[in-house]
């Protein structure tokens, strides 16, 4: 039965379905005849999955509810839920198997007109991806996904801070933020970590903090060593408030990343800089201190050595030796060497024997 609702303009039509079910559904056409069509079609698609067991049809705005609902403990979260409404324009009424790769070039160029950056098109882009994968991998409602093309992403080098540029912003910094970029410089947390950090997570008798698992992006539980850097930005904050360690005028804090810290920025002359960067400085700092990568990876709690690897750059030290086999001096050395029959440093003790 069709009928037309006070407030739309379109067509709607409510029959009942095989399993005693009634329904309701727009036809989303003002057209009497399309409208018509339309009910047909899907009483006959109903009548085919209750009576001949066919697989139902799904739609995309079933599958954005299913995965939100299973990913609600996903640290981006709230990024998903941006990239899947900016999606949800073009793909709201599509069924599963009409998504096509038409469509999706639609959507990635929509968001790229718009000036954004190729990266923040293949986040959108992925964020799809991810949701028709579960679609056809894990909840069985279509047979394939078509392939998304992304678009070329130019690397980017690591920003981080001299010791000289840390000590120019800190100055600029308005003190309770100056306190959480402190701590922020000595243990690498994320900018999350550091704002819902309780006392609960703080040991000063062993020097130690720690996240839960479900705080850490990772989702495992990061153990926090405090250094004296640290240990002494907890001590100012004792006894501002009873449960979070940062805080502003005795409430907690919800965010860093303020037109306060971008000021501070602009008057420490300071450009291209993020709060995320303090982590990537603390983390250069500690490779070009000496400190092996795989216990950076551990420090940072990163689950995959290819994130510690981007830092590898900053400490070539250990190859030194390595680069003098083609200098002018090694290689002439190493000639002598081999025609005065002198071993090599390996050798010595051999030769002495």
């Amino acid at each position: 039965m069709l009928y037309k609702r006070p407030k739309s303009k379109f067509y709607w039509c409510r029959f009942t379905a095989p399993n005693g079910i009634e329904l309701r559904r727009s036809t989303k056409t003002v057209n009497k005849r399309e409208a018509e069509e339309y009910e047909a079609r899907l009483t006959n698609e109903l009548w085919r999955v209750y009576r001949l067991g066919d697989r139902p049809k799904r739609y995309w705005q079933e599958a954005v509810i299913r995965f939100l609902a299973e990913t609600s403990n996903k640290a981006t979260h709230e990024n998903d839920k941006r990239y899947l409404r900016f999606a949800n324009t073009f793909l709201k009424d599509k069924r599963l198997d009409e998504i096509n790769r038409d469509i999706l070039e639609t959507i990635s160029d929509a968001k790229k007109a718009t000036g954004v950056a190729n990266a923040t098109v293949n986040r959108i882009m992925e964020t799809v991806r991810t949701v028709l994968n579960k679609a056809v991998k894990e909840w069985e409602w279509i047979d394939k996904a078509p392939t998304i093309r992304m678009l070329p992403e130019p690397l980017k080098r690591i920003r981080w801070l001299t010791r000289a540029e840390a000590d120019r912003m800190l100055n600029e910094l308005p003190g309770h933020t100056r306190a959480a970029a402190e701590f922020s410089l000595a243990t690498g947390l994320r900018e999350s970590n550091v704002v819902t950090l309780e006392w609960s997570q703080v040991d000063l008798t062993r020097k130690v903090a720690w996240i839960h698992a479900d705080q850490a992006k990772g989702k495992k539980a990061i153990g926090v060593p405090l250094n004296v850097d640290a240990i002494n930005v907890i001590k100012e904050q004792i006894g501002k408030h009873q449960i979070r360690v940062f805080t502003y005028n005795g409430q907690p804090i919800r965010k860093f990343n303020t037109k306060a810290w971008r000021n501070a920025l602009k008057r420490a002359g300071i450009e291209d800089f993020r709060w995320h960067d303090l982590r990537h400085t603390w983390a250069s700092w500690h490779v070009q201190s000496g400190t092996p990568l795989h216990v950076l990876q551990e420090l940072g709690g990163w689950s995959d050595i290819k994130m510690v690897m981007q830092y590898a750059h900053l400490a070539p030290e250990h190859l030194a030796e390595y680069a003098d086999n083609i200098s002018h001096s090694g290689a002439v050395c190493q000639s002598i060497r081999t025609l005065s029959g002198t071993p090599d440093n390996g050798n010595k003790k051999a030769a002495t024997n």
